[in-house]
């Protein structure tokens, strides 16, 4: 149990949050599959990230962590070794999605699978496409859910039209593709993330974009590149937070990745009357960085829904946060998918607020919240879950009295240092 008080002084100051966790992932991925060795710097050491190290490694991969960078000795696309074990993703869903794409193209069997709740989350929504480009995919359990088990196969392109927008569906797609036949093409409903299709370029690969659609044909060889990866939105996503709660506060946030596809949290902050610039805007990795100041702010309400969801599809708790404390109602809507997250999110979310006093309302694919009632400590959970951990570390700073909240430190999935940071933050 963690307790977190009621911010006693503004926050102030600058922060470099963490690498971007997605991109991470997919660097090392990459990597490994390409020629030559991989330079990643600014590379989110997570307990997520760790696992797909961990996993390439039981391949046969040589990854060397320094305290600066992490080299990727690429072993070619069919350069892998036979895992000695089962495939461990632990927490990860990243993890099992994006290389159950790429064990469905490799010459040998493996299982993959994580921990009790990885165990639940929905993998069906991978294993129908890639059995359309006849992998030999099967949950064990004949639930649709982890442990994968992978055989070999021939795989054929397909043109999957994905009935939801997931970049974790679409590039397991994509890396499949990679070991296919032909063309093979993912259409989504509203695009999600491209960070598969920026960094799957830089490395070489056939890869081109239509709008909702995106392309990838066979190469015979990815080559090794060095990869910057972005300060994290989804991390900084609770500073921006914390500063326009907590008055008088102003913060500059550095070098934070700001790509289109995942800058709905700026979008959506400003439309509730956020004070958020972006400064030094320029390239990392073939990423959009910017530095974000943020001042406090007085909020009011928005609609989120659409074509906005997988734009921010990790950051609504913390977004839910700030309408509790918004003026006005605030709907979200479209989000079905924060149901199938490390904890079912709609739920968390609203027990939590109520807990706290928010006027708040679950509905099938997200939630209504009457802002402007002022919010109280309270006993809350973490549903251990890393994302609502630290959004309600956020509300805590903006509620009167103490909260605790129960297994606070399950943060160290995705941002290690959160309270380090955020303490940091009010110290200065």
């Amino acid at each position: 149990m963690t307790l977190f008080q009621k911010a006693a002084a503004p926050l102030r100051g600058e922060i470099s949050v963490p690498g971007d966790k997605s991109v991470s992932h997919r660097a090392v991925m990459l990597g490994a599959l390409a020629e030559g060795t991989t330079r990643i710097t600014h590379f989110l050491k997570s307990a997520d990230c760790l696992s797909t190290i961990d996993c390439f490694r039981k391949m046969g991969v040589s990854i060397r962590e320094t305290s600066s960078e992490v080299l990727v000795e690429g072993r070619g696309l069919h350069g892998l070794k036979k895992p000695p074990a089962l495939l461990d993703a632990g927490n990860s869903g990243t993890t099992v999605r994006l290389l159950s794409g790429i064990l469905a193209g490799q010459s040998f069997p493996s299982v993959i699978s994580g921990d009790a709740s990885i165990c639940t989350r929905p993998m069906q929504r991978i294993i129908d496409p890639l059995t359309a480009m006849n992998a030999r995919v099967f949950s064990e359990e004949g639930t649709g859910t982890a442990p994968l088990r992978i055989y070999p196969s021939d795989l054929h392109a397909i043109a999957y039209q994905s009935p939801l927008s997931s970049a974790q569906v679409k590039s397991c797609i994509l890396l499949a593709g990679l070991y296919a036949d032909g063309m093979t093409s993912v259409t989504e409903p509203a695009l999600s993330r491209d960070h598969t299709e920026r960094m799957l370029r830089a490395f070489g690969a056939g890869v081109t974009t239509d709008g909702k659609t995106a392309y990838v044909s066979p190469v015979p060889a990815l080559y090794a590149a060095d990869v910057t990866v972005p300060g994290d939105i989804s991390s900084a996503a609770y500073f921006i937070a914390a500063a326009l709660l907590v008055p008088g506060s102003e913060i500059l946030l550095k070098n934070v990745g700001v790509n289109p596809t995942r800058a709905g949290m700026i979008r959506v902050c400003r439309s509730m009357g956020a004070d958020l610039t972006l400064m030094n805007q320029g390239m990392a990795g073939g990423e959009p960085v910017a530095d974000l100041l943020v001042r406090s702010s007085s909020l009011h309400a928005a609609e989120i829904s659409g074509d906005l969801i997988p734009t921010l599809i990790d950051e609504l708790p913390v977004l839910a946060v700030l309408a509790a404390f918004a003026e006005g109602t605030t709907v979200i809507a479209d989000a079905a998918d924060l149901k199938a997250k490390e904890s079912n999110r709609i739920d968390t979310v609203t027990k939590n607020l109520a807990l706290m006093g928010a006027s708040v309302q679950p509905t099938s694919d997200g939630m209504i919240i009457e802002g402007g009632k002022p919010l109280h400590g309270a006993s809350l959970n973490s549903f251990h879950d890393h994302r609502i951990a630290m959004s309600f570390a956020v509300a805590a700073l903006a509620a009167d009295g103490t909260t605790s909240v129960a297994d606070a430190e399950c943060t160290g999935i995705s941002y290690p240092s959160f309270y380090e940071d955020l303490k940091n933050m009010m110290r200065r």
